[in-house]
């Protein structure tokens, strides 16, 4: 087993909190914020800008003035979302009775987890006209408005995500939760084509530049990051971390951001497991993020900064801020963050032997060359063991049939002998029998002839004996 005196990538458990100590996981895409804080930051920086923007005489704004910027500010805004949610600039007056919003909450404290299609069903029926409709206004208007910058897009979102889930109010969170997945599914695999690799921003070029950066690290092997590796005494049929490589490949292939998620999650489920196997301790936070490493190194995904960044963007804020998933996107931002600023001496190498990798000037150092040889001489020398036993294995039965060989033609010989006999006596039977049956036919009717032709051949016979009698 390789090891090291530093197991994996250290990152503490604070480091992946975010900075403002909500207790929420940060993100490096939001400069260690969680999405929640980082918005409010946003928000705060934008209207502190708003604060000290001169007016249009060069003096500055009075606190009338902006209030009343403000107040037409906030109205702009509300009819923008009113706009959006119900297709006009003043929606219709359409009150629903209590009896019909019970009977639509009732519809969908039935709905099973994860059955995307009974809640299509609960959402086309009639008594959630309402919710459809609301639906069908927005992805109609973000779809004509698709060329507004990304963040807008992701605002937008992101506030009908909100707006959407005080429907369900009274609801439990977890079942809000549960709803709001479906939600986010049906309005991104619509919005997918219009908002993923936004022509107002840089995704594409970051992507291209990720995908050369790790195709330039492609000679780090598992010792450098400390990954717990399968030893010499475990037989290993193929890289553990496969299925891991295969999952996050599979991430750039879905369209809603919770299936993305997903991909992530198994991703990092089979790092996990891949460590569990190839190391006799319990893998640790360190392992795994040495781990997740390898695995985005080894598989090199499409789109890779795209699909991060739309996860971010447009997906649900709980499905990153806490949670199994949360925690796992956390590690893959810090993964990439890693790979992006990675150096010698994260590697344990001076910087000439680091630039002399990247410029392909450097071989494998000495230490791995034996280690290699090592472990292929090993392999090698097993392989022979196990066709020695083959061969022995192989005469023992070669000896073992030859002897059954010789006692097979031994008994057939045998048998064959007894045969011959059998049909001597069968043929020496047939001919007496054929003697018989010719005598039988060919004897005299007349019964003093026999009787003499029988004295003459017993006196012909009989010799001097009877010539004295």
């Amino acid at each position: 087993m390789w090891t090291d005196k530093q197991r994996g990538i250290r990152v503490s458990q604070e480091e992946l909190l975010c900075k403002n100590a909500c207790g929420y996981y940060g993100n490096p895409a939001w400069q260690g914020f969680c999405s929640k804080c980082w918005r409010e930051k946003a928000r705060t920086a934008g209207a502190s800008r708003q604060d000290t923007r001169p007016s249009n005489d060069g003096t500055p704004l009075t606190f009338s003035k902006f209030e009343v910027k403000k107040s037409n500010e906030k109205g702009r805004r509300i009819n923008t979302m009113r706009r959006l949610f119900w297709g006009g600039p003043s929606p219709p007056k359409r009150p629903e009775s209590s009896e019909s919003h019970a009977n639509v909450l009732k519809a969908y404290q039935s709905l099973e987890p994860g059955d995307f299609t009974g809640f299509l069903k609960i959402l086309r029926s009639p008594s959630s006209q309402r919710l459809q409709s609301r639906c069908t206004a927005f992805l109609n208007t973000m779809e004509a408005y698709h060329d507004l910058p990304v963040q807008k897009l992701s605002d937008l979102v992101q506030d009908f995500y909100q707006s959407f889930a005080e429907y369900f109010s009274s609801f439990p969170e977890a079942q809000v939760t549960q709803i709001m997945e479906h939600v986010e599914k049906l309005i991104m695999t619509r919005l997918h084509k219009w908002v993923f690799c936004h022509d107002s921003c840089d995704d594409e070029q970051k992507d291209l530049a990720l995908q050369r950066r790790i195709r330039s690290l492609n000679w780090i092997t598992p010792q450098m990051l400390s990954v717990p590796f399968p030893d010499k005494k475990t037989a290993v049929t193929a890289d553990p971390f496969l299925p891991a490589i295969t999952a996050i490949i599979e991430m750039d292939a879905k369209r809603a951001p919770q299936d993305k998620l997903t991909c992530v999650s198994k991703c990092s489920q089979h790092v996990f497991e891949a460590l569990s196997t190839s190391n006799s301790e319990p893998a640790n936070a360190d392992d795994f993020l040495s781990g997740l490493v390898y695995v985005v190194l080894k598989a090199n995904p499409p789109r890779l900064h795209s699909n991060m960044q739309y996860v971010i963007r447009f997906g649900l804020p709980h499905s990153l801020m806490a949670g199994e998933s949360g925690y796992y996107f956390t590690n893959l931002s810090c993964a990439v963050a890693f790979i992006d600023k990675l150096d010698g001496p994260a590697l344990n190498l001076s910087p000439e032997e680091f630039e002399g990798y990247m410029l392909r000037q450097r071989a494998p150092s000495e230490g791995k060359r034996q280690q290699v040889a090592s472990d292929a001489q090993h392999l090698l020398e097993e392989l022979t063991g196990r066709q020695e036993k083959l061969d022995q294995g192989m005469d023992a039965l070669n000896m073992q049939l030859q002897t059954w060989v010789k006692a097979v033609h031994s008994q057939l010989d045998e048998a064959t002998a007894q045969f011959a006999l059998v049909q001597k006596e069968i043929t020496a039977q047939a001919e007496l029998s054929q003697v018989f049956s010719s005598s039988s036919h060919d004897a005299s009717p007349q019964g003093d002839e026999k009787d003499e032709s029988v004295l003459v051949f017993t006196d012909q016979h009989a010799g001097p004996q009877a010539t004295d009698c």
